[in-house]
């Protein structure tokens, strides 16, 4: 007989794995879909496709934009926007968290609870405004509305969990550097950036998680075909079809664009993990 603890383990273990199914089903069956027809996509039942129709792959790569622009023109994009905005964010939300958490200057009383009210502000409510300001800078259609905020770290939540972790470090390591000689700025680099670690890969993950996924703010700034990211790239494909949208194609292509977020987690696993837990961030 089983007794009541190992009845509520068991009880929670068929819950995760029911819970874990659920979420990790439309991902398996978009794997599956993608070597698959269009017609046996909606038509079939069956998991599994009856013939294995693997240059979906091929053939969605190539046609990208009706063969204007590839996927390969899509990921470079993409790689050219997301890796310079995600080492901007990290720099200058770790700048930012650094001030707030380490030094007394007026109004930081103020500033601090401004910041982080920020957080609740809705990307809809802020993206006219951000709209026509890009549109008088002249900055419409590249990436500089994704790439010059990102230097003024204007991400709240990273420098929330930011200084919750700097709340973790003794601030007595910063007094036994400054009696050495080092200035705040070396203090930073020297000390805390290697503890920082945990909450520097947590930051640029989330952010590259974000960038990568976007697709609302860089359909909004970004025209032309030839910059367009995948997101944008893969709605694209579906809107410039002339005939019915190859959904297989479509399919290989959405499998492809979440494999680099598949590697970069698993290899950023422990630092991601690490951060989380330390830097006060509750899930």
């Amino acid at each position: 007989m089983m007794d009541k603890a190992s009845k509520t383990g068991l009880i929670r273990h068929l819950i995760l794995i029911v819970v874990g199914v659920v979420l990790i089903y439309p991902v398996v069956f978009m794997v599956f879909a993608s070597f698959k027809d269009t017609n046996e996509i909606f038509t079939s039942t069956k998991l599994l496709p009856k013939l294995w129709h693997g240059e979906n792959y091929t053939n969605g790569w190539k046609s990208g934009a009706t063969g204007v622009v590839t996927f390969t023109n899509f990921f470079l994009n993409t790689f050219k926007l997301v890796i310079p905005v995600v080492a901007f964010t990290v720099v200058s939300c770790t700048l930012t968290a650094y001030g707030f958490a380490r030094f007394d200057f007026p109004g930081k009383k103020i500033l601090f609870p401004v910041l982080i009210s920020t957080l609740m502000l809705p990307n809809t409510v802020i993206i006219i405004p951000r709209f026509m300001l890009f549109k008088n800078l002249g900055w419409l259609d590249s990436y500089l509305p994704f790439l010059v905020p990102a230097l003024f770290a204007v991400y709240p939540f990273f420098i929330f969990m930011i200084i919750q972790f700097l709340r973790n470090v003794p601030s007595t390591l910063d007094e036994s550097a400054k009696i050495d000689g080092c200035s705040s700025f070396q203090i930073l680099i020297h000390i805390l950036v290697p503890l920082l670690k945990p909450a520097l890969f947590s930051a640029g993950l989330f952010q590259f998680l974000w960038m990568w996924n976007d697709f609302y703010n860089q359909f909004i700034f970004i025209n032309s075909p030839k910059k367009f990211t995948l997101s944008l790239g893969l709605r694209l494909s579906i809107d410039a079809s002339t005939e019915a949208v190859k959904w297989n194609e479509v399919m290989a292509m959405s499998v492809c664009s979440i494999i680099p977020l598949f590697i970069l987690f698993f290899c950023a696993q422990k630092y991601f993990v690490d951060g989380i837990a330390t830097s006060g961030i509750k899930g």
